[in-house]
């Protein structure tokens, strides 16, 4: 049986110039800090590119969860942690402000009706009842 070329999917491949030894911290109350640490190919650390701290948390809505990733911008490890509360809030109105557009873009949505769903007249089917 042979597959299309156009639905092959591609071959996944990790870019070399891209790699990041993840250390993770937590204080196991409030949230998470991920620092990303770039490294060379054997390992070694990268010191051409800055470290990246993300923060994770977790805000609890009255759907679950909604998980919340956010860089957090340091030098350190310790202004990481000190700036990680200001982000958290920034992160979570940034949350609300795309949960308030999604909504209104989906309150806003034009309802198409199906293709033919139209009988003359206006109303569907013409008023007239079709026995199976």
């Amino acid at each position: 049986m042979s597959t299309k070329p156009e639905t092959k999917a591609p071959e996944p491949k990790m870019d070399p110039a891209s790699l990041y030894r993840e250390d993770i911290y937590t204080d196991r109350k409030v949230g998470t800090i991920r620092q990303m640490t770039p490294v060379k190919t054997d390992g070694s650390p990268d010191t051409a590119r800055k470290v990246i701290y993300i923060g994770e948390a977790q805000l609890m809505t009255t759907v679950g969860a909604l998980p919340l990733n956010f860089e957090i911008e340091a030098t350190s490890l310790t202004e990481a942690v000190s700036k990680y509360g200001p982000a958290v809030k920034q992160a979570f109105e940034q949350a609300m402000q795309e949960i308030q557009e999604m909504r209104r873009q989906q309150s806003s949505s034009i309802v198409i009706p199906e293709r033919g769903g139209l009988a003359p007249g206006g109303l569907p089917g013409g008023g007239k009842i079709k026995l199976p």
